[in-house]
């Protein structure tokens, strides 16, 4: 959406130029603005187009400081220089933390360092979004941080062992294959480095003690992505030692800083400074141990930064009571009349708000519908999909997009939303792409490992040693065969060897290098595999010459139902979706996986797939492992589809025998268009009228009988496969194209990377890894698989973390009981659920992040 037009109108109002005029004075503090909340992201936007100066805009919390880091860009041009200052662990650690984040916080510092010291000329001023929780954890000193930055160029003479040392110093660490930021590789002549602030690794060749040359390069094909004259190497990570400053120490003095409510601001500090110090006990877990908080500013200390600073603007929400005065001047920025869910209301009052107000924009995800409504009711609206120009006066604008609510400047514009048309608020989720490790093997695999090579068959690793061959020295991954035979692999062909996984506990036998062994083991995996495809071809070839059905294209109810999903679709979801859409719209019957983690929307995909079914008459089967993912799906349609004429029942041993023939007739009558169950409803007595569509969740968790019914099935309609983790098989005819395959791989914003501590139980770490996710709203499970001692440990918790609610669940309780508290906690009413291994029975847990193994070695879960 291109909204920063827009910013011309609220800078053109004497109100603002009397705020410009303040700001731009030697010093501007305790200027208060009222404003409604929704107009928060634009007003900071418009303060910030106005002057060529950086600002930093802070709110008490995260997840707020978020939003108005996606809103804010939205009223700026494509190219501003907007950015999220990532918070600190609170455990005030860098070492552990998230080295996306580390990458992320050193761009931001380099580039706020760079542009005070007018170094980087010509560029934007930069703007940072940052929350309370940033603005009080302590970053680098500047003067630490540029010592510690190295410049390295074509050209330039350095030792390889210097450039290593400084690298370490600056807190990279050393792996084979370099492919996320903090990282370094060196194999003769080169050395690969994964800078913090960028996006892309770089490699460095040498000519004896010479640079020879510098480029980026693609971490998946590693291949040159560019050529670099220079590169300034930043400091992979802050280090605790220097950690002495402020974020506003990087800030030059005629800044502008703007808070969301300074109280707000004060009290999140004080909480959170109260929350590390009580979560640092000591070394014998007696406590008293607080050297974290150190790393953190009290209250008294932002607020004495605060209080310093030359350029302050505080905002606060609207009070419809009375407008909140700055200088003698009023901003007319209001609230916007809310017609929520009567959108009636709004078209009966359309011709008044033209009239009081010069222009009318409408932001809405349902922008063809209003168009479609308004049209009906012979209202002209002009619909756009971007902003050329800011739009005349009487101009009703219509624009697709999605904004957090409107506001009322004055009488020169009314902006509407759909929160105020609809009642609807759509959260946006970041899509930022992460580096991920492409090469795994070479960070994986330890001595000994079991390995196979494509060509050689099973080895055992030995490490990796130097050799020269041909005048070249190159490093080769050295693999052991049966008797003294002996392979070594260069490790640019690593991609040609795997990790060994059997179907048993029992080690393999060595292949023998030179021998047929290998190629007779994969003959008959290859007639094995040709006699299975060929019973897949058969199925397969039926299910395309059969005939399927022809669903018809999206209705007006269909946009409405996925224009009320509460969260930015990411790309991959969108693209999911499609796919799925066109394959229920083609003749030949649909059989598509979709394959992603909990919590990244196959839930949502499967919504719309069924509610386009019913669209066209048909009933629905979605069919789940377990009576507790039935109720939560079964919550999940119900309220999604609430607005709509959809009849939705659940099937699964939790309905009494009446309540499950009473389905059962109406399932055959048609009378319910989605039936959601277990596998209560593969049974012989349960017969749709007018089946159409049939959603499998986790298919591989139901049995083999179960499966020869899925088989039938898919000859016959469509069928969406949803799972988390499929089976080798079901992946294997996805990726060979017997199955159709969307994948969606953008997390969640809240979801983190997963890190694994191995170690004893200690009272420290449990409380600090509880209240680290508290503080984000997340949710924990502690996995404790001997029911005699699980209400001790509960005891024991509990002591640990009173300000966590907690849950006991494991397979000897009562099932009403279970069925309760394992309902409860997905639904976000408990926030640690203490239990066996009763929850790989199957749960949808998005909101889940941490997950602690008390005894892992006795449950069989090392590999957690």
């Amino acid at each position: 959406m291109d909204l920063y037009l827009l910013n011309e109108l609220i800078q053109k109002l004497p109100e603002f130029r009397s705020l410009a005029s303040q700001l731009a004075g030697k010093a501007a503090a305790g200027i208060r603005l009222g404003l409604p909340g929704t107009a928060f992201s634009f007003m900071a936007a418009a303060i910030y187009a106005n002057f060529a100066r950086p600002v930093l805009f802070v709110t008490a919390h995260p997840e707020l400081a978020r939003r108005h880091f996606e809103q804010v860009r939205l009223w700026l041009k494509p190219d501003a220089a907007v950015d999220f200052f990532p918070e600190m662990d609170l455990s005030g650690s860098t070492a552990s933390a998230d080295p996306v984040v580390n990458s992320e916080r050193v761009k931001i510092l380099s580039a706020l360092s760079r542009f005070k010291a007018g170094v980087d000329t010509g560029k934007q001023a930069p703007f940072i979004l940052a929350s309370g929780l940033s603005l009080s954890g302590k970053c680098i000193s500047e003067d630490a941080f540029l010592a510690g930055s190295l410049e390295i160029k074509n050209g330039m003479k350095i030792k390889q062992s210097a450039l290593l040392e400084k690298m370490q110093k600056l807190g990279y660490e050393y792996e084979e294959v370099v492919e996320i930021p903090g990282t370094f590789g060196k194999r003769g002549g080169i050395i690969d480095i994964f800078p913090g602030g960028r996006d892309l690794p770089v490699r460095v060749e040498f000519f004896g003690d010479e640079i020879e040359s510098v480029r980026e390069y693609d971490p998946r094909t590693q291949r040159s992505a560019g050529m670099l004259f220079s590169l300034t190497l930043l400091p992979a990570r802050e280090q605790a030692p220097l950690l002495t400053a402020s974020l506003l120490d990087y800030l030059p003095h005629d800044a502008i800083l703007i808070i969301d409510d300074v109280a707000q601001l004060e009290a999140e500090v004080t909480r959170v400074k109260g929350e590390i110090v009580r979560s640092q006990p000591g070394e014998d877990n007696s406590g008293g141990d607080a050297a974290a908080a150190t790393l953190f500013f009290s209250c008294q200390e932002v607020r004495a930064c605060i209080a310093g600073w030359g350029h302050v603007v505080e905002f606060n929400s609207w009070d419809t009571d009375q407008l909140v005065q700055s200088a003698g001047s009023r901003l007319q920025l209001r609230p916007a009349p809310n017609f929520a869910q009567r959108f009636p209301a709004f078209v009966e009052n359309l011709p008044a708000l033209r009239i009081e107000n010069k222009r009318i924009l409408i932001v809405s995800q349902q922008s063809e519908r209003i168009r479609e409504l308004l049209l009906e009711q012979g209202i002209d609206v002009y619909p756009t999909a971007a902003l050329t120009a800011l739009p005349g006066e009487g101009a009703l604008t219509l624009m697709k997009g999605s904004l957090d609510g409107g506001w009322r400047l004055g009488a020169e514009m009314l902006l509407l939303t759909d929160v105020e048309l609809f009642g609807i608020i759509k959260q946006r989720r970041a899509t930022k792409a992460r580096p991920v490790r492409h090469h795994r093997l070479l960070n994986d695999i330890n001595l000994g490992d079991m390995v196979v090579h494509i060509e050689h068959g099973i080895g055992r690793f030995a490490g990796v040693t130097r050799k020269i061959i041909d005048g070249v020295e190159r490093e080769y991954l050295v693999l052991q065969y049966a008797g003294s035979d002996t392979l070594y692999v260069p490790v640019d062909q690593v991609d040609r060897v795997s990790l060994y996984i059997g179907g048993s506990d029992r080690a393999p036998s060595l292949s023998r290098l030179g021998s047929q062994e290998w190629h007779r083991a994969q003959q008959k995996v290859k007639e094995s595999v040709a006699k299975i495809a060929g019973e897949l071809v058969e199925l397969y070839a039926g299910r395309e010459v059969g005939g399927g059905l022809v669903f018809s294209p999206d209705t007006l109810w269909q946009q409405e139902l996925e224009a009320s999903f509460p969260y930015v679709e990411t790309a991959d979801q969108l693209e999911a979706i499609a796919a799925v859409k066109s394959d229920m719209q083609s003749p030949r019957p649909m059989d598509r996986l979709v394959c992603g983690d909990v919590g990244y929307g196959k839930t949502e995909i499967a919504l719309r797939a069924a509610f386009k079914a019913v669209m066209d008459g048909r009933q629905v089967a979605v069919l789940v492992p377990t009576t507790i993912l039935a109720q939560q799906h079964m919550n999940t349609f119900s309220e999604r589809l609430k607005p709509f004429p959809v009849k939705i029942a659940a099937l699964s041993r939790f309905c009494s025998s009446r309540e499950q023939t009473d389905i059962i007739h109406k399932l055959a009558e048609g009378h319910f268009d989605i039936c959601i169950g277990t596998h209560r409803m593969l049974q012989k007595d349960v017969v749709f009228k007018d089946l159409g569509l049939v959603i499998i969740d986790e298919e591989q968790r139901f049995g083999v009988v179960h499966k020869e019914y899925f088989k039938k099935m898919r000859q016959a309609v469509d069928v969406l496969t949803l799972s988390a983790t499929p089976i080798p098989r079901t992946m294997h005819m996805a990726l060979s194209g017997i199955r159709d395959m969307s994948t969606i791989e953008t997390p969640p914003e809240s979801r983190l990377p997963v890190v694994t501590h191995v170690g004893g139980f200690s009272n420290k770490l449990v409380r600090e890894a509880v209240l680290r996710e508290l503080e984000r709203d997340g949710q924990v499970f502690i996995v404790h698989n001997r029911v005699h001692s699980i209400n001790e440990l509960a005891f024991k918790l509990a002591e640990l973390v009173p300000e966590a609610r907690m849950s006991i669940a494991h397979g000897q309780m009562d099932e009403d009981k279970l069925e309760k508290i394992m309902a409860d906690f997905p639904a976000g009413n408990t926030d640690v659920l203490l239990t066996t291994t009763i929850i790989e029975s199957g749960l949808d847990m998005p909101n889940v992040n941490t997950l602690i193994v008390d005894c892992a070695d006795r449950l069989g879960l090392t590999q957690l």
